[in-house]
C-alpha cells in the first residue's frame, strides 16, 4: 500500500539512524521529500536558508539551496559576469563569521580545475570566476558552466557542513565556539552529484561518508540520489565500520523510493547494493593501463577493489589478497599512494614509473586472472612481476 511523502518523512524520522541512504529515479520526488521532512521537523523555524540566527533544527542541500545563487550576466557590457549570493544566514556564517573562503575554493578546485578560481567580493554578496595563468596577468571574468556552478554551490555547503560537524564534535556545549547549531538534529542532502565525472563522483562519495562517520554528535543524515554509482559507493562505505569514530554498520539504513501509478510512494528496505561499482573501477583501471595516464587516485580504485573482493571472499583484511612473497611491501605501497590528501593542491598527482608497473602487474597479472574477473578490454599484454 502506497504512502504519502509526509508519511515517508515520518518513517525516516522514526528510523532514528545516524545515516539513511535513499535511491530514487529522477522525478520521483526526492526534493519534495526533503521539504516534507523539513516541515515535519521545524514547520515554523527557519533553517539554513531562513532568517533566524539560532535554533536551527535541520540543514538541507537541494534545489532550493541552489536558488540562493543567481547570475548577473552584465548583458549591457558583457564583461563583468558574476554569481550573486542572496543574503542569508547560511552563507553569512560560513563566509563572514568562519572565514571558510579558502576551504570553499580548495573544495571547488579539487572537483573542477586548480586554475578555475572563485573571487569573492569584500562583502561576500557576489563571486566572480577566472582561469588563472600562474602569473600577475588577470585573464578576465568568465561565466562558468551549470555543472561547475552546482559544484561551487556544493563546495560552499560542504565547507559549511565540515565546520558544523567540527563545532558539534566538542562534547561540552559551553566550550563550543558558537551555540548556533546546538539544536541542529538533521542534515538532508539531495543529489549533490549532478555534474561530476565518475572519478570525482567516487571521491566525493568517499569524502561525504568519511565526514559523516567522523560526526560524534547526535546529528542524523539523510542522503538521496538518482545516481547508481554514487549510491553504490555510499552503500559500500556505510557498510564498512570505522573504529576511529565508533561508527558501526547498524548505524545506517538503506532505502529505495518509488513513485506508484496512483501517485503515492513506496519506501522499501534495500539490504543489498544493486550496483557493482567495483566492476566499474576495474574497467577504469584497464583503460588507464592502455592510455598510460595513471594517477595516484587509481591506487585508491585498486584498494577499493581489493577491499570489496576480500569482503566477498571472507578475508579479514584485503592485504591477504596480495602476493605472499612481497605482501607487506605491496600493502605499504598501495596504502601510501591511496591515502592521498583531500585537496589536490596539497600534493602532486604524479607517480613514478615503477609504481605504474606495480599497478599494471597487480591488475593484469593478479586480480583479473586470480579471481576470474571478466576483462572489459582484450589486452593480453602484461609486464610481468613488478619490482618492489
Amino acid at each position: 500500500m502506497g504512502q504519502s511523502l509526509t508519511e515517508i518523512a515520518q518513517t525516516l524520522k522514526d528510523a532514528n539512524k545516524k545515516v539513511q541512504l535513499i535511491y530514487a529515479f529522477n522525478g520521483t520526488g526526492k526534493t519534495r521529500l526533503s521539504r516534507e521532512f523539513k516541515e515535519l521537523i521545524s514547520p515554523k523555524d527557519a533553517d539554513a536558508e531562513g532568517e533566524n540566527e539560532s535554533g536551527i533544527k535541520m540543514l538541507y542541500y537541494n534545489a532550493f539551496t541552489e536558488d540562493l545563487f543567481y547570475w548577473d550576466n552584465d548583458l549591457d557590457a558583457d564583461a563583468d559576469r558574476k554569481l550573486k549570493i542572496q543574503p542569508n544566514s547560511f552563507t553569512k556564517w560560513v563566509l563572514e563569521d568562519q572565514g571558510q573562503e579558502p576551504n570553499i575554493v580548495a573544495n571547488f578546485q579539487y572537483y573542477t580545475s586548480d586554475r578555475l578560481t572563485p573571487l569573492f567580493s569584500e562583502d561576500f554578496s557576489e563571486v566572480r570566476f577566472s582561469f588563472e595563468r600562474g602569473n600577475d596577468e588577470h585573464p578576465g571574468n568568465i561565466k562558468i558552466s551549470k555543472g561547475e556552478e552546482s559544484c561551487f554551490i556544493w563546495s560552499v555547503f560542504y565547507s559549511f557542513l565540515e565546520q558544523i560537524i567540527s563545532v558539534l564534535n566538542v562534547a561540552e556545549i559551553e566550550e563550543r565556539e558558537t551555540d548556533q547549531f546546538n539544536d541542529l538534529k538533521y542534515v538532508f542532502i539531495d543529489d549533490p552529484v549532478s555534474s561530476l565525472d565518475d572519478n570525482h563522483l567516487i571521491e566525493l562519495a568517499v569524502n561525504i561518508a568519511g565526514l559523516i562517520k567522523s560526526s560524534q554528535s547526535n546529528l542524523e543524515f539523510i542522503i538521496t540520489t538518482h545516481n547508481p554509482l554514487f549510491y553504490n559507493v555510499l552503500f559500500n562505505e556505510f557498510n564498512n565500520a570505522d573504529s576511529r569514530y565508533g561508527y558501526k554498520v547498524k548505524h545506517s539504513k538503506k532505502w529505495r523510493l518509488e513513485k506508484l501509478n496512483d501517485g503515492t510512494f513506496s519506501l522499501e528496505d534495500s539490504k543489498d547494493s544493486p550496483f557493482s561499482y567495483h566492476l566499474f573501477l576495474l574497467s577504469e583501471l584497464e583503460k588507464v593501463m592502455v592510455s598510460g595516464d595513471i594517477q595516484k587516485y587509481h591506487f585508491n580504485f585498486l584498494r577499493n577493489i581489493l577491499e570489496k573482493t576480500s569482503t566477498f571472499l571472507g578475508y579479514t583484511n584485503w592485504e591477504e589478497l596480495l602476493p605472499q612473497e612481497a605482501r607487506s611491501a605491496y600493502y605499504r605501497r598501495i596504502l601510501n599512494l591511496s591515502s592521498h590528501s583531500k585537496h589536490h593542491g596539497e600534493e602532486s598527482s604524479i607517480i613514478e614509473e615503477n609504481d605504474k608497473r606495480v599497478l599494471r602487474y597487480l591488475v593484469n597479472d593478479l586480480i583479473i586472472p586470480t579471481y576470474h574477473f571478466r576483462s572489459s578490454i582484450n589486452n593480453n599484454e602484461t609486464e610481468g612481476n613488478a619490482a618492489i
